[in-house]
């Protein structure tokens, strides 16, 4: 395992960062078995972990917290807030008013007296900028996160929060958190190289987009049992199968020729995927999502993979560099695209 610096601050991480989205109900219900896979990732050298509040509702961070006992101080912890966790009106996004209770209750939950890197989930389009990184201002110079950082948030959006702090006197973002694979590739147009001109860490959510760059998912099978798409009501989502997902053809002419491409190299399609992620000169580290153990000693063994210039030559031919895959949609919920603030709305066109 190796280890990059996160942006400009002093902080190494290595270059795999457990992501912890599958601990609970919504992927792994059993604690032990989760708790065996965090030793064996810190045991690995991985010394970064990503989780957020809305991970099975607060599951996720519990069992974190249970993880680390003894060995927090090993850790660069991650946590995330923004989505909603119950039917309260403002108990959600990023006003100081959620934040402060979010970040209390995300400590409390994870067992600790710190969160290294605290991230706000989305863009909240209804909360100006400066009222978020006010309050993460304030957490900072309590001592209750070291850092501030985002996640999936567009270029313009991450200059404008390197502005609003500059002008505010306040704390920066020092990591942006993006969705990234070889199927989601448009944030190499502007969002990565805004991230690198402002020296932010980036690291990467969905590098086998959504299991698709596992080769799980293929034309004429079912789906594995228990996977996401899965046509089960005992999956996290049910009803949710590869054959109403338009894009499928697409993804599945994409995916056989990946396979083809890493054969050629010597690779799995997994251990492709990842090792294009780590490529891009702006990535510090690659989140891995394992449910089981079998899933994490996989994924840790495609840590450090490098791919001649002759696979990413071939990878571009199947997927154009800034582009993405039918059925990735980077812009969704920003408001300038709502129907109402377009040029023409939806039910004026013609």
């Amino acid at each position: 395992m190796q280890y990059r610096k996160l942006g400009r601050t002093g902080v190494e991480v290595s270059t795999q960062c457990l992501g912890a989205m599958m601990f609970g109900a919504v992927g792994n219900p059993d604690h032990d078995d989760c708790e065996r896979i965090v030793h064996r990732a810190l045991d690995a050298g991985i010394n970064f972990i990503d989780t957020a509040d809305m991970y099975s509702a607060g599951e996720s961070e519990e069992i974190l917290g249970r993880a680390l006992k003894g060995r927090r101080d090993d850790v660069v912890l991650a946590s995330k807030f923004f989505f909603p966790l119950g039917e309260e009106r403002n108990a959600r996004g990023g006003s100081r008013r959620y934040i402060v209770r979010a970040v209390e209750d995300s400590l409390r939950r994870l067992g600790t007296d710190r969160i290294d890197l605290y991230q706000i989930h989305r863009r909240d389009w209804d909360t100006d900028l400066e009222e978020t990184l006010d309050a993460l201002t304030d957490l900072v110079r309590q001592g209750k996160i070291l850092y501030a950082g985002s996640s999936s948030f567009p270029a313009d959006q991450i200059v404008e929060a390197q502005w609003a702090a500059e002008r505010r006197g306040g704390v920066r973002f020092v990591c942006e958190q993006p969705q990234y694979s070889i199927f989601a590739r448009s944030i190499e147009r502007a969002m990565l190289p805004a991230a690198q001109r402002h020296g932010m860490g980036v690291i990467p959510w969905s590098p086998l987009a959504g299991g698709w760059l596992t080769g799980k998912y293929r034309r004429g099978e079912q789906p594995p049992a228990g996977s996401r798409f899965a046509a089960s009501d005992d999956t996290a989502w049910p009803g949710r199968t590869v054959d109403v997902d338009p894009s499928a053809p697409v993804r599945y002419d994409a995916v056989e020729r990946l396979t083809k491409i890493a054969e050629g190299a010597g690779l799995t399609l997994t251990h492709l995927a990842l090792a294009f992620v780590g490529e891009h000169p702006a990535v510090t580290s690659t989140i891995i999502g394992p449910k089981t153990m079998a899933q994490l000693d996989d994924l840790l063994a495609a840590a450090d993979l490098r791919l001649d210039a002759a696979v990413l030559d071939a990878i571009d031919e199947v997927v154009a560099p800034g582009t993405d895959m039918a059925g990735i949609d980077h812009r969704a919920g920003e408001p300038g695209l709502f129907a109402g603030n377009r040029r023409r709305s939806a039910a004026s066109a013609t």
